[in-house]
């Protein structure tokens, strides 16, 4: 087996001299009728060819370079995720320029702030909606040439910096008559060291660092997980994460044109289960707290079951879940067991899998937060291949993933092909591959931190490595809890189990300098309704809901349960159930769902300390 800087070597030899632009070049060629992307537009499915798909893009960067647009100037991307999105990406790349996505959750002082930070020259943008919070901010943004709007242009005719995405095509098309290789010009241009786009992290700790990704960085990474993973060619996608989030970025983007796949691309989260049983995906990637709401929904569906079909299905769920703690113990599995659940899997958990879109994922990947150790257990359980990837923008995307065959739940897995892990003497992680990004964008003290000389990217992270190499996350550096009595918490883990109940959202652990630990609990708006009704309780709203002597005792009963699996030290003594839901637009998540403590604690301030009266 090749070591770490041999895979590393091929990688870099194999990547040389490439770019994104490259890459679609290579399939608009090579896979010209193969579909490339899908979308729904009034209730219709439609699609693009990866030869259409390039027409497109390249339409668009000839309307940016028609615009004044320079190599190197940077474009401002706010939209859902939709085929302009994607389009505009990589037209913004092909006219040399670089493309930044920005959060739909973020308010105009955030605005402001990337849009000035990186100097934007050209922001395209969604909708009215984005629109009023760009034109707010658009006096502190003295870069900020033009505004594309996908909808909504008519409303801005008579003011001549904005345009519809119509337009800027028309514009595209008008250059592309006149002078038929100006993108291939500009697109030529390119390096492997050029920026390949810019990832402004959520700002879990204050202000958000522009993580610069270069082309080479983006294919290195690529490449190393088609190494790690092995996936098949042509994957169907569902595209459905923020755009902004380096997870969805690799996977249904970047991912999706290296493995020529076909992405469907999903406007509203709420709607990924639709999405999911149209596309029918190969590789599936979300956040924990989609899987959560995918069992949850399940289970609820079930419950609902009556006779012979539901205590199958029950049955079916619980031996699969005894196989994997079997298999993960490192036991045999019974014959009996095993039998019985071959069984089950064909008569009850293929359909179960099929009626959830998932009936033929090759692998599912859990990732951008830590995922509750049972929820990987139930997945795996009936069937779903789900494995937990650990990952940041600082590495291009990911770093650890656990695989089929080499799965240990509750880690993080094992290095990406090509790249190395160690631990600093306090425990931090850190990581080496040509996955490690360029830096922070006009940061450099920051990037003299993070990014050591010696190709190390310090990962903020306090980790454990086993003796088979499976790395686990312990918590992040700067949210370690120290008591009063000086002990190190990692809430973490604590917040995680408790949070595997379906009735609770969200679960702040607080203690730091305290004699004991508390937590702040958010239940489940989608959940509260339907737990009720199964309780025989009526709901009427969530301040009255969450008083009810029954959800008191139950989200108790889920803190008990979960002070089973941790030290007395870490154990909570109180909690309290808190009215108000946490979103990013009230603040307490960032637009990745990471909790903002800061904030929680300086919000909840009389909340917290009436826990320690």
């Amino acid at each position: 087996m090749a070591t770490a800087a041999e895979s590393r070597a091929d990688i870099d030899a194999t990547v040389e001299g490439r770019t994104l632009v490259d890459v679609l070049a290579r399939n608009a060629a090579e896979y010209p009728d193969v579909p490339a992307i899908h979308w729904r537009h009034d209730g219709v499915w439609k699609d693009l060819s990866w030869s259409q798909y390039r027409e497109r893009v390249v339409e668009i960067a000839a309307g940016f370079i028609s615009l004044g647009v320079d190599g190197g100037d940077f474009i401002a991307l706010m939209a859902a995720n939709r085929p302009e999105h994607v389009i505009a990406d990589l037209g913004a790349m092909h006219a040399a320029a670089t493309p930044v996505t920005l959060y739909s959750t973020l308010a105009t002082p955030q605005v402001a702030y990337i849009g000035g930070h990186c100097g934007a020259k050209v922001a395209v943008l969604e909708n009215l909606e984005f629109m009023k919070r760009w034109e707010a901010a658009k006096p502190q943004l003295p870069n900020l040439e033009y505004v594309v709007l996908m909808e909504g242009a008519e409303n801005y005719e008579t003011v001549d910096w904005v345009l519809s995405w119509d337009d800027l095509a028309e514009r595209g098309r008008a250059l592309l008559a006149s002078s038929p290789g100006v993108v291939d010009e500009r697109a030529g241009q390119l390096q492997p060291e050029d920026v390949a786009t810019l990832i402004y992290t959520s700002g879990t700790t204050g202000t958000p660092k522009g993580v610069v990704i270069t082309h080479c960085n983006v294919l290195w990474t690529v490449e190393s997980v088609e190494r790690t993973i092995k996936l098949p060619k042509h994957p169907r996608l569902v595209s459905f994460l923020p755009l902004a989030h380096i997870a969805e970025r690799v996977a249904s983007h970047y991912l999706g044109m290296s493995y020529v796949g076909e992405v469907w691309y999903c406007p509203d989260m709420a709607e990924v289960l639709e999405y999911v049983r149209e596309a029918k995906p190969i590789l599936f990637v979300a956040a924990p707290r989609v899987y959560e709401r995918f069992q949850a929904g399940l289970m609820a569906r079930l419950e609902g079951e009556e006779g012979l079909k539901k205590t199958l299905a029950m049955t079916a769920i619980k031996t699969g879940e005894e196989v994997v703690r079997l298999r993960q113990a490192g036991k045999p599995v019974p014959f009996l067991t095993g039998l019985k659940y071959q069984l089950l899997d064909r008569v009850v958990l293929t359909k179960i899998l099929e009626g959830l879109g998932m009936g033929e994922v090759f692998i599912a990947i859990s990732t951008a937060a830590p995922i509750a150790p049972e929820l990987l257990v139930f997945f795996q359980g009936i069937g779903l291949p789900l494995f937990e990837l650990w990952g940041m923008s600082e590495l291009s995307g990911p770093g650890t993933t656990n695989l089929p065959g080499a799965n240990k739940i509750g880690t993080v897995g094992k290095p990406l092909v090509g790249t190395e892990v160690k631990l600093a003497d306090d425990g931090e992680l850190m990581m080496r591959g040509g996955n490690v990004t360029a830096g922070y964008f006009k940061r450099p003290e920051d990037t003299a931190e993070t990014f050591l000389a010696d190709g190390w990217l310090v990962t903020g992270d306090i980790a454990e490595i086993d003796q088979d190499g499976f790395v686990s996350i312990v918590d992040r550096k700067k949210e370690l809890i120290i008591t009063a009595g000086g002990k190190n918490i990692a809430p973490t883990k604590l917040e995680g189990i408790i949070k595997n109940h379906p009735l609770i959202g969200q679960v702040c652990v607080i203690g730091d300098r305290r004699k004991y630990l508390t937590a702040l609990v958010v239940l489940d708006v989608d959940m509260a309704p339907p737990w009720a009704e199964r309780q025989g309780l009526t709901f009427e709203n969530m301040a009255a809901f969450s008083q009810l002597p029954e959800v008191q005792a139950e989200v108790q009963k889920a803190v008990d349960e979960a002070n089973e699996h941790v030290a007395r030290v870490e154990q909570l003594k109180k909690f309290v159930i808190l009215v108000d839901e946490w979103t990013t637009e009230t603040d307490e998540l960032t637009p990745t769902l990471k909790l903002k403590r800061r904030v929680i604690h300086e919000k909840y301030a009389d909340a917290i300390d009436a826990l320690y009266v």
